[in-house]
């Protein structure tokens, strides 16, 4: 196919009537849109929640086990009967 028949096969494409909608297509569509547009706002809030939750876990953990601290040596017993001295 070359060229000029390319164009004229787009042409003849073009020059027909479009398809015909299906009248309901619009209430459809509107359904649809208006149920991802929902479904979209909970996993929103689902994911906020879900991170706030980790963070207050997070804050919790980090307040008990407190990691910044350095912990105590276990390798040297401790030293005792040197008060006298």
């Amino acid at each position: 196919m070359n060229r000029l028949q390319r164009e004229a096969a787009a042409r003849r494409i073009m020059e027909q009537s479009p398809p015909r909608v299906p009248p309901d297509l619009y209430a459809d569509a509107l359904r649809r849109g208006g149920r991802m547009l929902r479904r979209r706002t909970a996993v929103r809030r689902l994911m906020w929640v879900l991170l706030g939750a980790a963070a207050v876990a997070f804050t919790v953990w980090a307040l008990t086990v407190q990691p910044w601290v350095e912990p105590p040596s276990e390798t040297t017993p401790p030293v005792t009967g040197w008060e006298g001295w």
